[in-house]
């Protein structure tokens, strides 16, 4: 006879509980990283976890465990093989493909923390799940940096010193937003120049003769430009450079034309002039230069977050780090109701339309 069945009381074989599949699996998995653990491995199975797994908080949500249970059912899981563990990488489903990138190497992605969030940002990590995000550099260790073998660099504040480090190590280093001041850094720029210049010109043609130019600091390429091309159209014209919070000011003393170097300055100057019951456009002209990630914030010239992420991953996968290539994105102009000839302008035209009219007339 089976050892595994005994005699009922009616006669007849009864298989006994404690030998069956599921009592045995209820035996095994008496802790509850164990249940976990199993839970996990059918998530694997089934598709629903693939590739890089998300992260260990948000894991742990999603199951409704706390942290220290969730990490001994990964580091069983990785210990069987099912799951690939790496400091600094995160937790992978083992022989799951990544991006031809993210396997060959790690990138170090060097941003502002309001930027963490940004298609830009988030396009670069999904081509390159193992790269690592930075928001501060000045605890940085020789022996953290050069597990990479190449940095983004889209901060406004990071050291010319630290950028100068990264090449020192052979680093391929790219800049993003900001032209290179090392010769073997490669950087990928907005032309904001060329679009600013083309801004001042069709604002001027249109009557504009007080300007506001916002810029982040220390950058006045959008100011220089729309003082160059004052010079060309509008030798009366008056160009000063500021701040959001010189809007008020820069309204009483009669600018009727901001142009804002970021999308984002110009979402901020266009929420301020509606505290200020500004109307725009009749009363002042908004425009702006820069990558869109989201609703466009008003008329400008603007490039794509994918663009811009493209064309990055493309110099990125240039083998040739000692010779550097910066790549200037022009942008395309798009209308978005933002930009008018200037109110008085519109007045005078017509009064000198009416004089003409009334002279034929007498």
């Amino acid at each position: 006879m089976d050892p595994s069945s005994r005699i009922s009381g009616d006669g007849g074989p009864h298989v006994s509980t404690a030998s069956t599949p599921s009592a045995a699996r209820s035996l095994k998995l008496s802790y509850k990283f164990q249940r976990l653990r199993e839970r996990i491995r059918q998530a694997v199975a089934s598709g629903e976890l693939s590739g890089k797994l998300p992260g260990e908080r948000q894991l742990s949500r999603r199951f409704r465990v706390n942290a220290k249970t969730l990490s001994k059912a990964l580091t069983d899981l990785a210990a069987e093989g099912v799951l690939e563990r790496s400091i600094g990488r995160g937790t992978f489903v083992k022989g799951s493909e990544l991006p031809a990138t993210a396997s060959a190497e790690r990138w170090m992605l060097l941003c502002d923390s309001d930027q963490i969030h940004s298609p830009v940002v988030q396009g670069i990590l999904r081509a390159n799940p193992a790269a690592q995000v930075a928001t501060d550099t000045s605890a940085m260790r020789p022996s953290y940096i050069n597990q990479f073998k190449a940095a983004i660099d889209l901060s406004s504040v990071t050291p010319q010193s630290f950028v100068r480090d990264l090449v020192v190590r052979g680093m391929n280093v790219l800049l993003v937003g900001r032209e290179p001041s090392t010769y073997s850094t490669h950087a990928v720029l907005i032309d904001r120049a060329l679009a600013g210049a083309q801004l001042a010109r069709d604002l001027m043609l249109g009557g504009h003769r007080r300007f506001m130019v916002i810029e982040r600091r220390g950058q006045n390429l959008v100011a220089n430009a729309v003082r160059n091309t004052a010079s060309r159209y509008a030798t009366d014209a008056a160009v000063e450079v500021g701040e959001v919070t010189d809007l008020a000011n820069a309204i009483e003393q009669g600018v009727t034309a901001f142009i804002c170097g970021t999308c984002s300055l110009a979402r901020q100057v266009r929420e301020q002039l509606v505290r200020m019951g500004v109307d725009v456009p009749a009363q002042a002209s908004v425009a702006a230069i820069g990558t869109v990630e989201g609703e466009q914030p008003c008329s400008g010239y603007f490039v794509p977050a994918e663009q811009k992420v493209q064309t990055i991953l493309q110099l990125l996968r240039d083998k040739q780090p000692h010779r550097p290539t910066t790549i200037w994105l022009t942008g395309t102009f798009t209308e978005g109701g933002t930009i008018a000839p200037r109110v008085d302008l519109i007045d005078a035209v017509a009064g000198t339309q009416n004089l003409r009219l009334n002279t034929v007339s007498a």
